[in-house]
């Protein structure tokens, strides 16, 4: 309101400077050169009664002789301030612009200064002697009753704008105060009161967007919780085995099969603690990865080598490998890119039953190259495919159990998918074998 208000009262200055103060002071210099006239007529009139009913309409003149003889006439100037020379100069016949020169320039308010020097000057002779007339309107006559309303509505405007101010604050910091308290509530890792405001604007904007954020928050909270608590359980297990069958070694005389059957598990142990760990770290590289290490490479050519390195298993299971590569040049990253074949030929080959199946395809369009890894293995129920992709989870517990994993291979693959713009898509059916497609686009 005082920003408004100063704003408002300079413009008002200056276009009362620039175009008002000027025009204002011509038209009571018309207004005195119309009196002087009819004084100067000859009419048959006394002076002082002719100039007590002008004053008495609305203005306040000044009349002075050559002798210095003066005379007021209608309201009382506050300020009779004029100087011998501005009546010198009226006495000889010309005329004073008081009202255009009134040196304040501060404020257009000089316009209802009350001061004699706040006036025009126009000269006239009466009965053979020269006058001097000063003249201006009675600014209390004629703008009292405008003032007293134009004050009224001012009190009434700051008082209205006061009182619709402080509602709007209200309504405002009424909100914010719930956010702020949620705020603390989310510190306090407390995830599960929603803030209940239905605004259509910016603040109900930001509210729905606030609660996402919570809702957010409450997943990442759980998922953290839930990581934590498989980590230290896929941790403990194989570390329970490691020391239990360290006891029994140490104990004292076994069977030289027993010796070694107790240290063929231990190395087992060994190689799943340190898988996991492996796998944790990439996780952890993964997240931190800003970027991607992108060139060009023979996709065909990376996916020959990852089959090569698993023939082995291949042979064991007793599964036959069929290949339908294109010849296939992809611009990513190359070294995260094998660990998704890596992870995926990985579970199609645990899973897979004996003699059984495994086909990759691989094909370009001008969007994307799509890959393929089918399998013949027990398959998935719908519900264990949507879950898949989570880190630790196994589809099935006491399957993956007795084939082995951490439930973090899957996760892997789909975050490198991911950043690199594509997705894993999963079809499957329980004993018929499952198909992984990995859609790439180019870049």
């Amino acid at each position: 309101m005082i920003g408004s208000t100063t704003i408002g009262f300079l413009i008002v200055n200056t276009y009362y400077h620039q175009q008002m103060k000027e025009e204002n002071d011509l038209k009571n210099v018309a207004i005195a050169e119309e009196i002087t006239e009819f004084i100067e007529s000859g009419g048959d009139f006394e002076l002082t009664e002719y100039l007590e009913s002008i004053g008495d309409v609305g203005y306040q003149l000044y009349v002075v002789n050559e002798n210095r003889e003066e005379r007021f006439y209608g309201g009382e100037f506050a300020y009779k301030n004029i100087r011998e020379e501005s009546v010198d100069v009226v006495l000889n016949g010309e005329i004073y612009h008081g009202m255009r020169d009134q040196h304040q320039e501060t404020f257009f308010t000089g316009f209802f200064s009350d001061e004699l020097a706040n006036t025009v000057g126009v000269p006239f002779t009466y009965d053979g002697e020269r006058y001097a007339l000063f003249i201006r309107p009675d600014i209390r006559l004629l703008f009292q009753e405008v003032h007293t309303l134009t004050a009224g509505m001012l009190i009434i405007i700051a008082i209205v704008s006061l009182i619709a101010m402080l509602a709007v604050a209200k309504m405002m910091i009424s909100p914010i105060k719930e956010m702020t308290k949620a705020t603390k509530r989310i510190s306090e890792e407390n995830f599960h009161e929603k803030l209940e405001i239905n605004r259509k604007d910016e603040i109900g904007r930001l509210a729905r967007s606030f609660n996402r954020m919570t809702d957010q928050l409450m997943q990442n909270d759980q998922s953290r919780k839930e990581f934590i608590s498989n980590v230290s359980h896929d941790f403990q297990s194989p570390l329970q085995n490691i020391m239990g069958y360290a006891e029994l070694l140490g104990n004292g005389p076994l069977e030289e099969e027993d010796r070694r059957s107790y240290a063929t598990i231990i190395k087992n142990e060994t190689n799943r603690l340190s898988s996991l760990t492996k796998q944790l770290l990439l996780l952890t590289t993964l997240d931190q990865l800003n970027t991607l290490q992108k060139q060009e490479f023979s996709l065909t050519q990376q996916l020959k080598d990852c089959v090569t390195t698993f023939r082995w298993q291949l042979e064991n299971k007793g599964i036959s490998m069929s290949l339908h590569l294109d010849h296939i040049l992809y611009r990513g990253d190359e070294s995260w890119l094998m660990n998704v074949w890596d992870n995926l030929l990985t579970n199609a080959i645990k899973y897979n039953k004996p003699n059984g199946e495994i086909v990759i395809e691989m094909k370009e369009n001008v969007k994307e190259v799509m890959v393929k890894i089918s399998d013949t293995g027990v398959g998935m129920r719908e519900e264990e495919i949507e879950k898949i992709f989570r880190r630790f989870y196994r589809a099935d517990e006491s399957r993956s159990m007795e084939v082995g994993g951490t439930g973090l291979g899957l996760a892997i693959a789909y975050e490198v998918v991911e950043k690199h713009g594509g997705e894993i898509v999963v079809e499957s059916q329980q004993e018929k074998g499952s198909t992984f497609s990995v859609h790439l686009p180019k870049m």
